[in-house]
C-alpha cells in the first residue's frame, strides 16, 4: 500500500469514529430532553 492509501483510510476511519460518537451523542440529548419534558409535565398535573 502507498502512503497516500494509508493516509485515506485513516481519515476515513476517523471520520466514521467520530460520526458514530455524535451518533451516540444525540440519542443520549434525546433522552435527556424526553426526561426533561415528562418530569415538567407530571409536576404541571
Amino acid at each position: 500500500m502507498t502512503s497516500t492509501r494509508i493516509a485515506s483510510l485513516a481519515v476515513l476511519l476517523a471520520c466514521a469514529l467520530a460520526v458514530s460518537a455524535c451518533a451516540n451523542t444525540v440519542r443520549g440529548a434525546g433522552k435527556d430532553i424526553k426526561g426533561t419534558v415528562s418530569a415538567v409535565a407530571e409536576t404541571v398535573q
